[in-house]
């Protein structure tokens, strides 16, 4: 054992490894049964730790991956990587992935623990592509102060941030988030915008031009009888075909609601009146 280590620099011995014609491998793996059956001595498992003897190959690969994924980290600011990543050759994505499955972590409560030190929300209740685009976007106001604007077409590492932050930021999206995730925006800054107001629709537009530029008459020429070619300008400057509009309010009387029926009225118009 010794001279393996010595030689190779490690103590990482595949079962079926000889040294000359002693099956070493097959020793080591009797001393790590031993060891894990509480049927070893004290003195017998740190000689064989001196030699740097690794009792759980589990906990040895965790180990190499993790420092994988903290050089992934370094450079992305998120575990939450692609099921494709690779960090020093190895393939972090799919290792993380295989760790965020229920259960993975069963019986191993420290590798959790290690995971959070280097990334608290490496195992995020929501989408981790979304993960993703808040940690570049974290990283990129991170020097900011207040209201952080990132526009559109800025990326950081293939992702359009100033686009997938403009969605957030819209009612229906931001009020889709869980408070999680609207808590690690307002920590940045980030708000969601204001709801725009709502558009009347075309009918009822036209309507209330129709009786603006009928009252603007009205005052001016002290009449409602408006010749059918007559258009009348608005201070906003709408042009109001107002002959014509009332014609047409008219002729569909009948489809007109109460309170239009009473606008109409109102201004003079007695065929509005009649029941």
């Amino acid at each position: 054992m010794k001279k393996l280590t010595e030689r190779e620099q490690h103590a990482r011995v595949p079962y079926s490894h000889k040294e000359g014609a002693y099956p070493l491998g097959s020793w080591v793996a009797e001393q790590r049964r031993a060891y894990g059956a509480g049927q070893m001595t004290g003195l017998r498992a740190q000689r064989l730790e001196k030699l740097g003897m690794v009792w759980s190959l589990a906990d040895e690969r965790f180990q190499e991956n993790l420092e994988a994924a903290k050089a992934y980290y370094d450079q992305h600011w998120t575990l939450c990587a692609p099921r494709a990543a690779v960090a020093l050759s190895r393939p972090v994505g799919q290792w993380l992935s295989n760790l965020r499955r229920p259960g993975a972590l069963d019986g191993h409560p420290e590798w959790e623990t290690a995971l959070k030190e280097v990334d608290e929300d490496w195992n995020p209740s929501w989408p981790a592509n979304w993960q993703r685009h808040y940690a570049a976007l974290r990283e990129l106001v991170a020097d900011e102060e207040g209201q952080a604007e990132v526009l559109p077409g800025v990326t950081v590492h293939g992702m359009d941030i100033g686009k997938w932050l403009a969605r957030q930021r819209t009612p229906k999206v931001w009020q889709a988030l869980t408070d999680g995730q609207r808590e690690r925006l307002e920590q940045l800054g980030i708000t969601p915008l204001a709801p725009a107001p709502e558009k009347p629709t075309r009918a009822s537009t036209t309507f209330e031009r129709g009786v603006a530029a009928l009252a603007q008459y009205r005052a001016r020429t002290g009449s409602v009888k408006v010749p059918r070619a007559h258009v009348e300008l608005l201070e906003d400057g709408a042009e109001v075909r107002l002959g014509v509009w009332i014609m047409n309010q008219k002729g569909r009387r009948a489809k007109l609601t109460t309170d239009k029926l009473s606008a109409l009225a109102a201004l003079g118009l007695e065929w509005a009146l009649e029941g």
